[in-house]
């Protein structure tokens, strides 16, 4: 992912703002549903942890998100002793790139990050790829921390499914696994390196759509 060079795309929103196609990126973001079923709030931190291709672009669209404390790049789904960046890129690793949230319940819902996730993030009809990137590392997969995140996740793959919004099948699995911290230099990588061709072609889209799509949820400096 480190050398995929395009040159910037320009975001254009398409009817009403429900779909956001991004020239030269070729990638359709679609507003999913407000989940149906959610976590309740509490008083207390929560922990996310999401897979959905180049973590990147998943750390950058989560990093300015309201509610959200923390988002730390990693891998997930393996052993410790393979979690590092050349060991996953040979694809035998079982790891998958991926971001661990940490959130504000009381600020948003561990539903609203599904629904950020699914519509912004990456595309979850995409079987073990996203965009440029190809593998089982770059799949999109859930991590639920909890009982209640697993019930809420399935409850909205179903209801994704059921709505058919994206014209093809949801690939997006929940899985089980521990999540490990990817070295230092993947940490905040788009936002210390806005003008990487990759960041820029494949990244920076995501960011203008989670801004228009979620203006409500969008937090113009991000954290970390």
């Amino acid at each position: 992912m480190k050398n995929y060079v395009l040159p910037i795309s320009v975001a254009l929103l398409l009817a009403g703002g429900v779909a956001i196609q991004f020239a030269g990126a070729a990638e359709r973001t679609v507003l999913a549903p407000i989940p149906v079923v959610d976590a309740p709030a509490s008083g207390h931190t929560a922990t996310a942890i999401f897979a959905g291709g180049c973590f990147w672009g998943m750390e950058a669209v989560f990093s300015h998100v309201r509610g959200v404390t923390s988002v730390v790049s990693g891998y997930a789904g393996g052993m410790r002793s393979t979690a590092n960046y050349e060991t996953v890129s040979t694809e035998m690793t079982r790891h998958a790139e991926a971001i661990k949230i940490t959130y504000d319940p009381a600020r948003v819902s561990y539903g609203t990050l599904l629904r950020v996730l699914f519509s912004v993030a990456m595309n979850p009809t995409e079987l073990n790829r996203q965009g440029p990137d190809s593998g089982t590392s770059y799949r999109s997969a859930i991590f639920p921390q909890s009982p209640d995140q697993g019930r809420v996740a399935r409850a909205y793959i179903g209801q994704l499914t059921a709505s058919k919004v994206w014209g093809a099948p949801i690939v997006t699995k929940l899985e089980t696994g521990g999540f490990f911290p990817a070295e230092a230099y993947h940490q905040n990588f788009a936002a210390l390196n806005p003008n990487n061709g990759y960041i820029r072609t494949w990244d920076a889209p995501k960011l203008v759509a989670l801004q228009k799509t979620f203006p409500a949820l969008w937090s113009a400096r991000p954290v970390g």
